[in-house]
């Protein structure tokens, strides 16, 4: 059983504000997460261990963006996202 048999996925954009590690400006950036949803009906060809894993499963996001590119005209370096939030719980 794959997570694609649990759960619907959904490309998102949301808006996070990160400073540059190389000028330490703070900017806004649009950053693309997987949004995964838990399907309404209950997948038939599910067996009772896989229902028991279904029933305790949540909604949750996954970033998937890990680096942005600095938006002062002077930097422009491209940094990495911090990693203490990669996946969000619904």
């Amino acid at each position: 059983m794959n997570e694609r048999d649990i759960f619907d996925e959904k490309r998102e954009t949301k808006p996070a504000q990160y400073a540059c590690t190389f000028c330490g400006e703070r900017n806004e950036y649009q950053i693309l997460w997987l949004k995964r949803t838990k399907k309404k009906n209950t997948p038939a060809r599910l067996n009772a261990q896989d229902r028991v894993r279904y029933d305790k499963s949540k909604d949750y996001m996954v970033r998937i963006d890990d680096a942005v590119v600095c938006k002062n005209q002077r930097c422009r370096r491209r940094f990495e996202i911090p990693s203490s939030q990669s996946v969000v719980f619904i």
